[in-house]
C-alpha cells in the first residue's frame, strides 16, 4: 500500500516536459550545501539551452527587421566590361580613307544607383510585420522560461518530499530496531515470544525496502536536476525544505480575468492576431505599382568622332513597374491571410477555454489541499497522542510490543502523510500562480 501511494505521488508530481536536456550552466552552491528553489530557477532560466535558443531567435528577428528596412536604402553597384566587336560599320571616302562609327574594342566602367521612390507603403508594412514578429518571439522566450520554471518546481518539491521521507523512514527504522532489541532482551527472560521478534524483523525489512525505493527515486530526480542545471549526472545535490509560498494576491472573482490578461498563451494569441492583420495588409499591397529612380555614371569609349577616347557619361531617369496580371497569386495570398486571421481567432478561443478550466481546477485543488493539510495535522496529533498512551500501557504491561509498534508506525505514516499534504498544497499554490499567469521566475 505504501509503495502504491509513493508511485501515485510520483505520477502527480512529475509532469513530462520536452525540454529536460543538458545545458552548460553551473549550479550555485548555497550554505549547508543545499540549493534553494529561487537559485535553481534563476540558474535554469538564464543558462538553459532552450532559453539561449529562444534568445537567439530574437537576434534572427532583429536581422529580419534590418532586412526589411534595407528597402529604404538604395542599391549601389559597380560594373565594368570589355567587348571586341567585329565587323564594325565603316564608310570609305575617296582620298580620305575609311572611318568607323564604333570601335573594335569597347571599354566601360560605371557606378549604378537604384532607389525605390514610392511603393505605396509596401516597405512600411514589411517593417511593421517583422517588428511584430519580434514581439511574438519575445513572448515565446517568456513562455519557455515559464515552462522551465514549472519543470524546476515539480522536480524541486519531489526532491523535498523524497529527502524528508527518507529521514522519516530512517527514524522509523531506528525505532523498530530499538523495539527489536527490547523484545530480544525480553525473550531471554521469557516475557516475549519468537513471533514478536519475527514480526518486528519483517516490519524492519519492509521499511528498508520502502527506503530503497525512495532513495532510487531520489537519484532519478537528482539526475534530472543536474540535467536542468547542466551538471554531470552523478553530481550530488541537496535541496532546502522550503514550503513557504505566498498566496496569489487576487480575489476569487478576478482569477480568470487576471489569467486572460497575464497568461502567455493569451499574450501569444494577441500577438499572432496583430501579426495576421499586418500580414493581410502587406499581402494586399503586393500588386501596387513601384516607382524607382536610377542613376548610372562612369566612362566608356565609342563616342564619335574620337571613338577610342574614353569619355565620362551618365544615365539618369525614373521607372515604374505596374503589375497587370499575376496569375491570381495576389488574390489567393490575400485569401490565405484572411483565413489565417479566422484560424487565429479559433485558436484564441480554444486557449481561453483551456485557461478557464486550468484556473478552476487549480483553485479547487488548492482548497482541497488546504483541507488535507488540516486533516493530516489533526491525524498526526491524534496518532502522537495514541502512541504516547500505548507507550504508557506497554510500560505497564497491558499491551504487547506489536501493538506498540502499530502506534509507532501510525505516527510515522501520519508524518509522511502530512509532509505529502503540505507539498501538495505548495504545488497547488504554484499551479494556481501559473494558471493565472503569474511569473514563477
Amino acid at each position: 500500500m505504501m509503495l502504491l501511494k509513493i508511485n501515485r505521488y510520483f505520477r502527480f508530481m512529475l509532469p513530462v516536459f520536452g525540454i529536460l536536456v543538458a545545458g552548460t550552466a553551473k549550479s550555485e552552491t548555497l550554505p549547508s550545501d543545499s540549493l534553494s528553489l529561487k537559485s535553481i530557477i534563476e540558474e535554469v532560466t538564464t543558462n538553459h539551452p532552450a532559453v539561449k535558443k529562444a534568445h537567439e531567435e530574437l537576434n534572427v528577428a532583429d536581422a529580419k527587421i534590418g532586412l526589411a528596412e534595407a528597402n529604404y536604402l538604395p542599391n549601389v553597384d559597380f560594373s565594368t566590361s570589355y567587348s571586341r566587336i567585329g565587323p564594325v560599320a565603316t564608310i570609305h571616302i575617296p582620298d580620305m580613307g575609311s572611318f568607323s562609327f564604333v570601335p573594335h574594342d569597347n571599354y566601360s566602367a560605371a557606378i549604378n544607383v537604384n532607389q525605390t521612390v514610392y511603393d505605396f507603403g509596401r516597405t512600411d508594412k514589411a517593417v511593421q510585420l517583422e517588428k511584430q514578429g519580434k514581439e511574438l518571439t519575445r513572448q515565446t522566450v517568456e513562455q519557455v522560461k515559464q515552462k522551465l520554471s514549472q519543470t524546476v518546481i515539480a522536480n524541486y518539491y519531489t526532491l523535498v518530499y523524497l529527502q524528508e521521507a527518507i529521514k522519516i523512514k530512517d527514524e522509523q527504522l531506528k525505532t523498530l530496531k530499538e523495539h527489536l532489541d527490547r523484545v530480544q532482551k525480553k525473550q531471554e527472560t521469557g516475557s516475549a515470544t519468537q513471533y514478536e521478534i519475527l514480526t518486528t524483523e519483517v516490519r524492519i525489512s519492509a521499511i528498508e525496502n520502502q527506503k530503497t525505493d525512495l532513495e532510487t527515486a531520489r537519484l532519478v530526480q537528482v539526475c534530472q536536476l543536474n540535467s536542468l542545471l547542466g551538471q554531470p549526472e552523478n553530481t550530488a545535490q541537496q535541496v532546502r525544505k522550503d514550503l513557504t509560498v505566498a498566496n496569489p494576491d487576487l480575489k476569487e472573482d478576478t482569477l480568470i480575468e487576471a489569467a486572460m490578461q497575464n497568461r502567455d498563451e493569451m499574450k501569444l494569441a494577441r500577438e499572432k492576431a496583430r501579426l495576421a492583420g499586418l500580414r493581410l495588409n502587406y499581402t494586399s499591397l503586393q500588386n501596387k505599382p513601384v516607382v524607382n529612380a536610377f542613376l548610372s555614371g562612369g566612362i566608356k569609349d565609342g563616342y564619335t568622332p574620337y571613338i577610342y577616347d574614353p569619355k565620362a557619361n551618365f544615365t539618369l531617369g525614373f521607372g515604374m513597374k505596374v503589375p497587370i496580371f499575376d496569375g491570381k497569386r495576389s488574390k489567393y495570398n490575400v485569401k490565405q491571410a484572411e483565413s489565417a486571421i479566422l484560424s487565429n481567432d479559433q485558436d484564441t478561443e480554444i486557449a481561453r477555454r483551456g485557461i478557464v478550466n486550468e484556473v478552476v481546477e487549480a483553485e479547487a485543488n488548492l482548497k482541497a489541499s488546504a483541507k488535507k493539510v488540516a486533516q493530516s495535522e489533526l491525524q498526526l496529533k491524534q496518532a502522537t497522542k495514541a502512541y504516547s498512551l500505548a507507550q504508557a500501557k506497554f510500560d505497564a504491561g497491558v499491551i504487547t510490543n506489536l501493538e506498540l509498534i502499530e502506534g509507532s508506525t501510525a505516527v510515522s505514516e501520519s508524518r509522511l502523510q502530512l509532509l505529502k499534504a503540505k507539498i501538495d498544497y505548495t504545488g497547488s499554490l504554484y499551479k494556481l500562480k501559473s494558471a493565472v499567469g503569474e511569473r514563477l521566475y
